[in-house]
Order: structure tokens, then C-alpha cells, then sequence
């Protein structure tokens, strides 16, 4: 059995940091137009080196989007090295879930295999964000006190 840290737990926050900082130094360079050049050629470079495919021609409304997402991500990124909170990670691993669907998207269209790379990421960082939550909260539910019922308005006779 796996055993998982609860969000508060400081070990939690190293694991939100670990991935803004895998997030600032990949994409880092997705955040202007000058360095996704560069980018987009090393990595269309590496994947035709290692047979994995070729990235498409550049053109500008590729670059646009990939600038907006690197900046967005970026600075996502900072505000979890700066200030990492329990939430940052929840939001973090909900956001690589939505980007290893769409990565798993484009590789079931026919996208460089080289993306096989960042979907395992993905999926890694975001199983080790949101398993805790679940796991917290199945554990919650189970050792919850007598109270309301999840759903069920409060008794407010007499007050």
C-alpha cells in the first residue's frame, strides 16, 4: 500500500515546489517569442535524433500560444516557489490532469511521440498532488465526528 502525506504536512509543500520548479525551468523558455525559437528547434532537433517525431513548422499563432502558456505558466510557478500553499498543490494537480488529457489527445492524433516525456511528468506530479487530498478526504469522511450530514441543512429550532 502507498502511503501518502496529508496536504498540511511539510512534505506535501517540497512535492508543490518540486513542481513549480520543474514547471519554471521547462517552460521558462515557452514565455517569449526569442527563446521559443530556440526551443522549438532543440526539441524538433532531439525528436527526429531519437525517431520520435519532429515538432511542426513554427508559425506565428503557434508561438502566440506557446508564449501565453509559458508566461501563464511561469508565473504559476513563482507564486508556488514563493508563497507554496496545501490548495496550490490541489490546483497544480488538477491543472496536470487537464494538460496530460490534452497531451494524451494530441499523441492519439498523431502529435510527436516526444510528448510521451511531458505526459509521464504530468501524470507523476499529478498523481503525488492529488492522491493526498483524496486519500485526506476519505479519511475525513470516515473519522468525522457526529455532526451534520454532508448536504443536510442545520437544525435551527430554537436559535
Amino acid at each position: 500500500m502507498i502511503r501518502t502525506l496529508a496536504p498540511e504536512h511539510p512534505a506535501y509543500l517540497r512535492a508543490v515546489r518540486a513542481s513549480a520548479w520543474y514547471d519554471l525551468v521547462v517552460t521558462s523558455g515557452f514565455a517569449t517569442p526569442w527563446t521559443y525559437v530556440l526551443v522549438h528547434d532543440a526539441l524538433s532537433s532531439s525528436g527526429s535524433a531519437l525517431g520520435l517525431g519532429a515538432l511542426p513548422q513554427l508559425d506565428p499563432v503557434q508561438v502566440l500560444y506557446a508564449n501565453l502558456m509559458g508566461s501563464v505558466v511561469v508565473v504559476w510557478a513563482v507564486l508556488r516557489l514563493v508563497r507554496p500553499l496545501p490548495v496550490h498543490g490541489l490546483l497544480d494537480g488538477i491543472a496536470r490532469t487537464l494538460f496530460a488529457a490534452w497531451q494524451a489527445y494530441a499523441l492519439a492524433h498523431g502529435a510527436t511521440r516526444l510528448l510521451w516525456l511531458f505526459f509521464g511528468v504530468e501524470v507523476t506530479f499529478g498523481l503525488v498532488q492529488l492522491v493526498p487530498w483524496w486519500r485526506h478526504r476519505n479519511t475525513n469522511l470516515l473519522n468525522a465526528e457526529a455532526g451534520p450530514a454532508v448536504g443536510r441543512p442545520l437544525n435551527t429550532e430554537g436559535a
